[in-house]
């Protein structure tokens, strides 16, 4: 059980003992349960070299936004810090491009017979796994359900997204209700609460929300 203030995050960490290796990377994901350990560990990985962070679990989890912005400044590495893994999208950033493109926001191709949904590819899904689980329960759904029906698979599906407040998982399902409509070749026009758009960190600026 960790404490609920830490109060010197650099020794805290230092005792974990971590790995190294961990560092030996371009792009680090951070699952990091408390705020306090979270700047620390960006730092860490920015004086190593890894070029970009992700930091799932909002503000909550990130920390300091002024802290990790001086973290950035200082190190080169570029940060983002997302409230729901299934925001992220291609930013110009090659380390997280490259996982952008197969892990992120939702995207997908439908192949449909007969008023029915036939065919579900996933181009581009959440890293939970939630997108796939959508994707194979929404075969066989007629069309008119499909897009709501895509959102309610997302959201019974185990991922660890927060529930029972705005944002969260309800975006979650929103993003793969969108996804779905999309791919049916419908207009959309979502628009993400303001706790669920992504807080992007980059050298030398001040951190911007998508």
């Amino acid at each position: 059980m960790l404490p609920g203030f830490i109060e010197d995050p650099e020794e805290f960490v230092k005792e974990l003992n971590l790995d190294p290796r961990i560092f030996q990377a371009d792009l680090l994901i951070l699952y990091t349960f408390h705020p306090d350990l979270t700047p620390e560990i960006v730092r860490m990985a920015g004086e190593a070299g890894v070029k970009a962070a992700i930091i799932p679990g909002g503000i909550g989890r990130a920390g300091s936004i002024g802290e990790l912005e001086r973290i950035a400044e200082k190190t080169g590495i570029h940060i983002e810090v997302d409230e729901i893994c299934c925001t992220l999208e291609e930013c110009g950033v090659p380390a997280i491009d490259q996982f952008a493109r197969k892990l992120g926001r939702p995207e997908l191709k439908v192949e449909t017979k007969d008023g029915r949904i036939s065919q579900v590819n996933v181009l581009r899904g959440s890293p939970c796994g939630a997108t796939w689980h959508a994707a194979a329960g929404i075969v066989g759904k007629s069309v008119d359900e499909a897009a709501s029906m895509t959102g309610l698979f997302c959201q019974q599906y185990p991922c660890r997204a927060v529930r029972g407040t705005p944002g969260g998982i309800h975006t979650s399902g929103d993003l793969h209700k969108d996804a779905m409509e999309r791919a049916l070749g419908r207009l959309t026009n979502l628009v993400l609460p303001a706790q669920s758009r992504p807080i992007k960190i980059e050298p030398g600026k001040r951190g911007r929300q998508d």
